[in-house]
């Protein structure tokens, strides 16, 4: 089991982010950054919301930064963490926006992108963007599958029930040879829409029994990702005996890479976390921790 950095200050969600996220800023997140990355952590992750009601905002949160803009000047200040879309909304882009634009961010970054990509479930802001919301499911699954054709070429071709496109040229594209995809949900179809089309599926909301039923059933290839997130903030200097009980929770519920929250008072606090946390990991034996040092 491998572990990453659910991002802090790029996405405040009422409940779970720290109070010094409030006033932090990019240099904060790319001092994190440098270290998770030093560290050997597996990745760092950045949601997408264009705009958000102000009345949703009380839920869902009201800080959403970029992913694209955001990992790209990450990208100059890292060299091996991975870069996590957790995750861009499909019905959002054109298949071949997606494939020139987080392309580009993988040949800047010398191949660091992992793709989160989902469905989406907020109306408004497909009705603001004027994307098509009630059938988000079927066009998400043939985005996703022309996605896959398309990342990692020059010229794309693919041919499906929403998107249908030939003879075009994509420079620069993604400089992996297959660009890892990760399919977030919660439902027994976002599974097989993961299953069939990405590497890897972000489930939220369910219960240990509940994801590990789904995952017999759906039955995936042994190298698929199961990416589950710590739910609450880890604190492992001041409880590190807690840290380790969730951590070994979530392997034991099957995941394959670790999401990890943190919890901190500020920036510096935080660097001492993922200091513990990275001690905790590689006692534990969950590699891509403490590889290179501080």
């Amino acid at each position: 089991m491998r572990i990453g950095i659910s991002s802090p200050i790029v996405t405040r969600v009422p409940g779970v982010h720290s109070q010094w996220e409030a006033t932090a800023g990019i240099e904060e997140l790319g001092r994190v950054a440098e270290l998770a990355d030093r560290l050997g952590f597996n990745h760092l992750t950045c949601s997408e919301h264009v705009a958000v009601p102000v009345e949703v905002a009380e839920q869902r949160g009201e800080t959403y930064w970029d992913p694209l803009a955001t990992f790209g000047y990450l990208a100059a200040r890292t060299s091996t963490i991975r870069l996590a879309t957790q995750v861009l909304v499909a019905g959002y882009h054109h298949p071949l926006a997606i494939a020139k634009r987080y392309g580009t961010l993988d040949r800047v970054s010398g191949g660091r992108l992992t793709l989160g990509v989902g469905v989406g479930s907020l109306r408004e802001e497909f009705e603001l963007l004027a994307a098509p919301f009630e059938d988000r499911g079927p066009r998400a699954d043939d985005a996703i599958a022309a996605l896959r054709a398309s990342l990692s070429t020059p010229k794309p071709e693919y041919h499906g029930s929403y998107y249908d496109f030939a003879d075009q040229l994509v420079e620069p594209h993604a400089v992996q040879q297959q660009v890892p995809i990760w399919i977030g949900g919660r439902t027994k179809r976002s599974l097989r829409r993961a299953v069939r089309h990405g590497d890897g599926w972000v489930p939220f909301g369910l219960t240990p029994e509940e994801m590990a039923d789904m995952l017999t059933a759906a039955a995936p290839p042994a190298s698929f990702e199961v990416v589950l997130s710590t739910g609450g903030p880890l604190d492992p200097l001041r409880s590190p005996d807690k840290a380790e009980r969730k951590l070994r929770r979530l392997h034991e519920a099957g995941a394959t890479v670790v999401g990890a929250g943190l919890s901190a008072d500020s920036v510096e606090h935080y660097c001492e976390q993922l200091h513990a946390l990275a001690g905790l990991a590689q006692r534990l034996g969950f590699h891509d921790t403490g590889g290179n040092g501080p």
